[in-house]
């Protein structure tokens, strides 16, 4: 009798959060802001790799901004910080993931039409993660060439559910033993065609083309978004 009331809970949870996603999706696009969330396992470099992503869009003239899911602690909120955008540490007190409802609160002050680019750094987690809509128009995981590469194969449905994929620490990879191809081939066993991207924030190899993939994304959105406008002569923000 248990268990089906167990399934209950987390069914009204999911939906509870899948609801407050789709308002914050309304909310993003009529703010016309471009929402990345990424996900990973914890030490696969995602906050060096969005400091540098933030001041890269920066410096191309776009408005970043970024909250940032941990614990406990605002270290890595501080640290992004020194990238020159807005920052705002979530700390979830044992939750291994985010929700959309922190998302919320969180954004609560936030203009969203002052900002192109709204990144996500979700708590470092390969299972809760891939449950919990944030409302993103883009899902990356990140994958460290420190981690091996069956963890796709261990983790399918975080990889499953991302839109691309990225490499990172690509600079460690002799080091490690890492075999990109392997890598790939297991990423695209459970996801076939996910986009991939090798970089390493620590020496720049490949951010170029991240930043190039990400400035590209949120310009298709924005046409799609304008032409869904005119047809539904819905007005939305510049």
């Amino acid at each position: 009798m248990t268990i089906p009331r167990i399934l209950e809970v987390r069914q009204g949870l999911l939906k509870k959060n899948d609801a407050i996603a789709a308002t914050l999706r309304t909310q993003y696009q009529t703010a016309g802001t471009f929402v990345v969330n990424l996900v990973s396992s914890p030490g696969t470099g995602k906050t060096l790799f969005l400091e540098r992503t933030l001041a890269a869009l920066r410096d191309r003239g776009y408005r970043p901004a970024a909250l940032v899911g941990d614990l406990e602690t605002d270290n890595d909120a501080l640290r992004l910080a020194r990238s020159g955008a807005p920052v705002r540490q979530i700390n979830t007190h044992g939750i291994c993931h985010l929700e959309a409802d922190m998302i919320e609160r969180h954004l609560v002050g936030w203009n969203l039409t002052d900002f192109d680019f709204l990144f996500i750094e979700n708590v470092g987690n390969l299972v809760c993660t891939s449950s919990y809509d944030l409302g993103e128009h883009l899902r990356v995981v990140l994958l460290a060439v420190t981690e091996g590469e069956d963890k796709p194969l261990k983790y399918p449905t975080l990889f499953n559910t991302a839109d691309v994929g990225l490499i990172t620490k690509a600079d460690l990879a002799a080091v490690c033993e890492f075999d990109p191809l392997i890598a790939e081939r297991n990423i695209h066993a459970v996801r076939p065609g996910l986009p991939l991207l090798t970089v390493s924030a620590k020496t720049g190899l490949g951010m170029a083309a991240w930043f190039d993939f990400l400035v590209a994304h949120r310009h298709q959105h924005n046409t799609a978004r304008s032409e869904g406008c005119r047809e539904s002569r819905v007005h939305c923000q510049p």
